[in-house]
């Protein structure tokens, strides 16, 4: 057995997990099963290093500490534009489409010498965790420069704003076939008349404002945001569950909406028209804004990839924040009123008295979903969208027209092409849903809790493990049975969705096959990230937690 190169008390240099930075630290002891020396920082942080993460001290040479602040100094490469979404990551194409093509980036000569980057001293007035939100612009600028040659090399951003439009469009097209079986692609293109309809236009112009004013109502609950880079808690009026009350009030009332089913194609054209204003407003509007007030994602200097992934953080009208809007407004309530004007549509169609059982369940299972998400409203706040995402095009696309005509696929598949149910599949399929809402309300509630407070009293017998930036990994609780329940409980409730439409066509699975492309894709994204951010805190979490989406199988 070769000896240890380190002994107990030893004052050494220590790469800080998830950098290239080596601080001074002193060895506590070495086990020999793991091979991992065990160090204590001059802050009172212990930690696990390999023995290649450790140099002798007199090999280094101090250098100016404005050189090199904090470990934090390295870790805002975990903050690039590859970080995408939650709950709202199940809510837009785009986002896995951004994080696949900056996940490739390639590393430049300048980003590889600042493996050599030393810091030897720690201030004793500077907690570790005050350090790690220090993010110095010099790197900060290097970073985004070479973002911002990557893409502007890539066709990725421009392929993106392409095919992201297009993508629906051929949902839509498809579906209207008398047989939308994919050996009939492409569907034939409609003349280009047909795509307009200055009344669509009016009607979804309206539909924006009406939820505009139910926003700004003086009711529900005032919320406060997760902290911003410079400290600041953005406040957010929560009253999502008023505009669900308010709509449910005029549906009720006697409207045509079979309108909806037939103007399906130009209310989403007139969407997609909305989303692009609104996206070239953000970025005007981003050129005038202050360098605190930008997101890091979007802030390349790359105009086509910073319109795309979003150039401020948190564009603001007065009060009326313009990204929570749309987040939990329009599309996501337009998504319950399309999926019911298709229940409609079917019986007229059909010559039903009342909707098929298929239908029923899409629109109750779905309805089930976005009720929850207004209930819970509060819980958006501490996702990737509302906390590093910018505001632009992807956001925007998928907010206004990704989710409400993409998700209403399989209520818009219904109406021409019905699938009965018998009550044993009915009840199977019910029974599915159930499982799938109670694991992922179950685990989004205890994370959202827990990123909230971690030492709240109510979450005592969470199971963590601790790492060296300072946070917490959850393993107990629906975290301690996959690293991603509330993906798994997506997945089934997902699964739930596509049943009632039978097996005869695949284009009504599309939902699921995109979502599972798309957690997968995050999983292995994510597995990267943190591994990088929590060195091996994180190689722990993985031999505790062993599998990442479903048990025993993946």
């Amino acid at each position: 057995m070769p000896p240890v190169k380190y002994q107990r008390g030893d004052t050494v240099m220590g790469r800080w997990p998830g950098s290239s930075l080596y601080y001074e630290v002193k060895v506590l002891g070495f086990d020999a099963k793991s091979q991992l020396y065990t160090v204590i920082y001059k802050d009172g942080t212990e930690l696990e290093l390999k023995e290649q993460d450790i140099k002798s001290a007199s090999g280094f040479q101090t250098r100016s500490r404005s050189r090199s602040r904090s470990p934090g100094r390295r870790r805002s490469r975990s903050r690039s534009p590859g970080r995408t979404t939650r709950r709202s990551s199940s809510r837009t194409a785009a986002a896995v489409a951004a994080a696949a093509i900056t996940d490739s980036a390639p590393s430049s000569r300048r980003d590889t010498k600042l493996k050599d980057t030393v810091e030897v001293t720690l201030s004793p007035l500077v907690s570790a965790t005050a350090s790690l939100s220090v993010i110095p612009v010099l790197m900060k600028k290097l970073e985004i420069t070479m973002i911002a040659l990557y893409f502007f090399l890539s066709p990725g951003a421009y392929f993106w704003l392409l095919f992201l439009p297009a993508w629906v469009l051929f949902l839509i097209l498809q579906v209207n076939l008398v047989d939308p079986s994919l050996v009939n692609f492409p569907p034939p293109l409609p003349p280009l008349e047909a795509f307009w309809d200055a009344q669509a236009l009016g009607f979804v112009t309206l539909w924006i404002l009406f939820q505009a004013v139910l926003y700004v109502l003086p009711v529900g609950k005032v919320s406060e945001g997760m902290p911003l880079r410079s400290g600041e808690r953005l406040k957010y009026r929560t009253n999502g569950e008023a505009d669900a009350v308010a709509v449910a009030v005029m549906v009720h009332q006697d409207v045509d909406l079979t309108y909806i089913h037939s103007h399906f194609l130009q209310l989403a054209t007139a969407s997609f028209l909305i989303s692009v204003l609104l996206s070239i407003y953000l970025y005007v509007r981003s050129r005038y804004v202050g360098q605190e007030q930008l997101a890091l994602g979007g802030n390349s200097g790359n105009v086509i990839y910073d319109f795309f992934k979003g150039h401020e953080l948190n564009p603001r009208i007065q009060d009326f924040d313009l990204k929570f809007f749309c987040e939990m407004r329009p599309g996501l309530i337009g998504w319950c009123l399309i999926n019911f004007a298709m229940a409609i549509a079917e019986m007229k169609q059909q010559g039903l008295d009342t909707p098929s059982n298929s239908m029923i369940l899409v629109n109750l299972f779905q309805l089930l979903y976005v009720v929850d998400g207004l209930w819970n409203e509060e819980a958006i706040l501490t996702t990737m969208d509302l906390m590093h995402d910018g505001f632009g095009f992807m956001l925007a696309f998928g907010d206004l027209v990704w989710v409400p005509f993409t998700y209403t696929i399989q209520a818009y598949y219904l109406v021409s092409h019905p699938i009965p149910l018998s009550l044993p599949a009915v009840i199977a399929i019910v029974i599915l849903k159930i499982i799938g809402f109670y694991i992922f309300r179950k685990s989004n509630s205890e994370k959202n809790a827990f990123r909230r407070n971690p030492s709240d009293p109510k979450l005592s017998y969470l199971k963590t493990i601790h790492t060296a930036t300072g946070k917490s990994l959850l393993v107990s609780g629906w975290w301690g049975v996959v690293r991603h329940p509330n993906y798994l409980g997506d997945l089934i409730m997902a699964l739930a969705w596509s049943l009632p439409c039978g097996f005869s066509h695949l284009l009504p699975w599309y939902y699921m096959i995109f979502f599972i492309i798309l957690l997968v894709h995050r999983d292995s994204r994510d597995m990267s990230e943190c591994r990088r951010k929590y060195g091996s805190a994180w190689e722990e979490y993985c031999r505790t937690v062993r599998y990442r989406i479903i048990p025993h199988v993946y």
